[in-house]
């Protein structure tokens, strides 16, 4: 429904706030002056009557909602020539402006937490004010005197770090004293909880000179290892060199420095840095090891390089045939074994590639060494050179063939790598064990062996039950019936 002007007039002047007007200079001026101030709407003083009128915020919300806030109830304060008065302020007629209290004004918490509702119940207000400017008219509510000892109370060790265990608030920087200090990291490892034996370090690793620190950890076996954990979590390696140089702790210190090696990206420096760790005193063990790595290291540089070249240049029928899916550096010395069987097998033992040469170098075992050339060539399908492996003469020049790791494991390799049955039964026929020998024939599908072996077992009923097994007119169908017709076998009843 429309409004003429002047009913439009009357609507918005009969409204419960009046708005500012920006017409007078000196009210601008003094809104610009005070910005941070609100308001003043006064109300009539007479709560007993039920007129209808509300006590109001800025925004023009009740007293008793939510978002009264402290701000609004700080900035209508005001002072009268008879005393300050610590109520709410009445709704007057006219707007006015006042400035800011000042700081040196007190208020009662009533005036500054309570607001009074139209039926006269009190509820506190909510602290939504985050301007700075007037945070010292609401300090923050304190909480409860019974909940003044989880923050004021003078703790003992003990209690302290039950309080600790317990995830409640606790502070240690009333513990000054050396003897204070040294009690509560007792009294926390008493309680065997690591989480709380490590905050109790952590404190005395601040506020102990790290000398003080270590000569009470010596005596001290539990803290002490937690506190090496720490140090090597948080990567600090500095502090934990010096504390097992205190320790005497010669090897764990050398261990630690070899450690860092891991941190170094470029070969060549990593080389050198390895280097200058053969020098450091590591046991008997681990200086070879470290010598090793060291050697290793220094012939996978020259073999990668002269292999990359190689493999660029495209002269070299096993590279073309087979293109190197990733490079040698840094690769465990066993991975290397393989990694030589594959390109250099053949090669003399002079030169730092020949699978001989890294045998004897870093002293393969005669089974490491079958292993990592037995899938090396099986992968290339390179048959000859698997029949090599196992093949040994005796001082008469009879042949034979030998493996220290089994017939049974040569032939699931072989398996594994697709060799054709002729190459697989040729050492499933090795295996001692008859029952093992069948089953591998069986799984391997060497009919040959299965026949072979029924026979010498003289075992007629088998072979009739395994004839059933194998295809019509096949060549393992015809050896069978041979077999079965030969009159000169001496069957077992």
């Amino acid at each position: 429904m429309l409004r003429n002007k002047p009913d439009e007039d009357d609507y918005w002047n009969s409204s419960k706030c009046n708005a500012f007007t920006f017409d007078d200079d000196d009210e601008f001026s003094q809104l610009k002056e005070s910005k941070r101030a609100v308001n003043s709407i006064f109300v009539t003083d007479d709560e007993d009557d039920d007129d209808g009128v509300e006590k109001v915020s800025w925004s023009g919300e009740p007293v008793g909602s939510i978002s009264w806030s402290i701000k609004e109830t700080a900035s209508t304060h005001r002072t009268t020539g008879e005393g300050r008065d610590y109520g709410f302020p009445k709704i007057e007629t006219t707007a006015q402006i006042p400035s800011l209290p000042k700081q040196g004004s007190s208020y009662s918490l009533s005036s500054l937490f309570k607001g009074r509702s139209k039926l006269g119940n009190f509820q506190v207000l909510s602290d939504s004010t985050n301007d700075p400017s007037l945070r010292s008219f609401a300090p923050e509510l304190r909480k409860p005197k019974s909940e003044y000892k989880d923050y004021i109370s003078d703790w003992s060790p003990e209690d302290t770090v039950r309080r600790m265990q317990k995830g409640k608030p606790y502070s240690l920087e009333s513990f000054r004293s050396l003897k204070d200090k040294l009690l509560l990291l007792d009294e926390a490892v008493q309680i065997h909880d690591g989480n709380v034996i490590t905050a109790v370090l952590i404190f005395l690793k601040k506020s102990l000179s790290k000398e003080i620190l270590f000569r009470e950890l010596v005596s001290r076996q539990i803290a002490l290892q937690h506190f090496i954990h720490f140090l090597k979590e948080a990567g600090e390696q500095k502090l934990l060199l010096e504390l097992l140089k205190t320790l005497g702790r010669t090897e764990d210190m050398a261990l630690l420095q070899y450690s860092e090696h891991l941190n170094i990206k470029d070969e060549v420096q990593r080389k050198d840095f390895l280097k200058g760790c053969i020098s450091l005193p590591f046991s008997v063990d681990d200086a070879s090891h470290v010598q090793d790595h060291y050697t290793l290291l220094e012939r996978q540089i020259i073999v990668e390089v002269n292999d990359k070249h190689l493999e660029k240049a495209g002269q070299t029928e096993i590279f073309k045939k087979y293109p190197r899916k990733a490079s040698i550096l840094n690769m465990p010395i066993i991975t290397t074994l393989y990694y030589s069987c594959f390109y250099h097998y053949g090669e003399s033992e002079g030169t730092y590639s020949s699978p001989a040469n890294i045998k004897k170098t870093f002293k393969i075992s005669d089974k490491q060494y079958l292993l990592a050339a037995l899938g090396a060539r099986a992968k290339l399908k390179a048959w000859k050179d698997v029949d090599t492996l196992f093949t040994t003469k005796n001082w008469l020049g009879y042949t034979k063939k030998k493996t220290p790791i089994g017939f049974h494991r040569v032939a699931d390799i072989l398996h594994k790598n697709n060799a054709p049955v002729q190459v697989l039964q040729e050492y499933v026929c090795l295996v001692d064990d008859t029952d093992l020998k069948l089953n591998l024939a069986s799984k391997y599908k060497c009919h040959d062996v299965i026949i072979d072996t029924y026979k010498d077992m003289k075992d007629r009923h088998q072979l009739m039950v395994y004839r059933c097994k194998v295809d019509r007119s096949s060549p393992e169908e015809r050896k069978i019936d041979d077999i079965l017709s030969n009159t000169q076998i001496r069957w077992k009843n």
